[in-house]
């Protein structure tokens, strides 16, 4: 019988560097013989992407209602699940997710100040208990994140989504949130200073992650 696999999620506001350290974590678990599958959310699936650009988009001359944008989340989750992170462990690989529900409790909870309970019932009725086993929370003070996403705007020359537009008071009731979760739930969570120097994340990313697998061997 194959040993299901393992899901960890990579989380934290705009700007603390969860793309360069979600390579990190998938090189260092492949170093190690792991099948990993690397996605993201809201997206990971042909239908998710679409529903991902309609929730970053900023052009739309209507702001979207916050109901809409957490039922936009689920539904592209759903599709994730059913489509590609289920199959994967059910397989054995490892899925390593930028972002998942606990972006959800952040960003519409804590963000847009949506009822942590109405959050639950949709997570339970679309996730029917597949949850995170590791969840690496990259955590830095709002000033210094917000500097991260202009230097990277003006680097790249893009503009910015609809959330990098919002305001340091969004970020900083996200920050909460997100904090707050990783106090309930220690077990789950490994907390990582982020405004550290790259080396020094990774140090401590390669650190939880070798305590946590030996664990799970």
């Amino acid at each position: 019988m194959t040993q299901r696999g393992r899901l960890i999620t990579l989380e934290g506001g705009e700007g603390v560097g969860k793309s360069t350290n979600m390579a990190f974590v998938t090189a260092w678990l492949e170093a190690r013989g792991v099948e990993v599958v690397r996605t993201r959310e809201p997206g990971g699936t042909p239908r998710g992407e679409a529903m991902r650009e309609l929730l970053l988009d900023p052009g739309f001359d209507q702001p979207l209602a916050p109901d809409a944008e957490l039922l936009l989340m689920f539904a592209a989750r759903a599709q994730h699940l059913a489509e590609k992170i289920r199959p994967a462990l059910a397989r054995g690989a490892w899925v390593v997710c930028d972002r998942f529900t606990d972006a959800t409790y952040a960003y519409q909870g804590g963000g847009r100040g949506l009822d942590a309970e109405r959050i639950g019932v949709l997570e339970r009725f679309v996730q029917q208990g597949t949850a995170p086993d590791l969840t690496l929370l990259l955590d830095m003070p709002v000033d210094a994140a917000s500097r991260r996403v202009s230097q990277r705007a003006k680097a790249g020359g893009g503009e910015r989504d609809r959330f990098e537009r919002e305001r340091d008071a969004f970020f900083i009731a996200v920050r909460d949130a997100y904090r707050q979760r990783a106090a309930a739930e220690p077990a789950r969570f490994a907390v990582i200073d982020a405004a550290k120097p790259l080396a020094t994340v990774q140090r401590q990313l390669a650190a939880v992650l070798d305590q946590r697998t030996a664990a799970w061997r």
